[in-house]
């Protein structure tokens, strides 16, 4: 949530590799397993859309010990959705039974079926002005 209200995206808890991967006009959808990394409640759903707005990384100093990457990004105006009625519709998780392993890699690519499919349902009223 932090990075939809300050119009950036960061992945792989901010490396820069990770983030550098990341090209104009790309679209993440964002999958969230708790409210923070630290004793965070479970969220386990689908919470943002953002499109990569420009190709230059940048570097933020939160404290000494953590200085992550990002990219300026444009968020969709979606709603969140639940990730346990999908998960047997997500070509990406080939295991269902442990399908929370996927988001472990961080930085994911998906299929244009399991792209088109989580984002009609995220942003189902044809509000979107940046995904075209």
């Amino acid at each position: 949530m932090l990075g939809k209200e300050g119009d950036f995206v960061q992945a792989g808890h901010g490396k820069e590799a990770t983030v550098k991967k990341l090209q104009p006009d790309d679209i993440m959808i964002f999958y969230s397993p708790k409210t923070s990394l630290q004793n965070g409640k479970p969220v386990q759903a689908f919470t943002a859309i953002a499109k990569i707005k420009e190709r230059d990384v940048y570097q933020v100093a939160i404290d000494d010990d953590f200085q992550p990457y990002r990219k300026n990004a444009k968020y969709e105006d979606c709603k969140e959705i639940s990730i346990r009625p999908l998960i047997e519709k997500l070509e990406f998780i080939t295991n269902k039974k442990h399908w929370g392993f996927r988001f472990r890699l961080g930085l994911l690519e998906i299929k244009q079926y399991d792209f088109e499919l989580i984002y009609r349902l995220m942003c189902p009223f044809g509000k979107n002005q940046t995904i075209k």
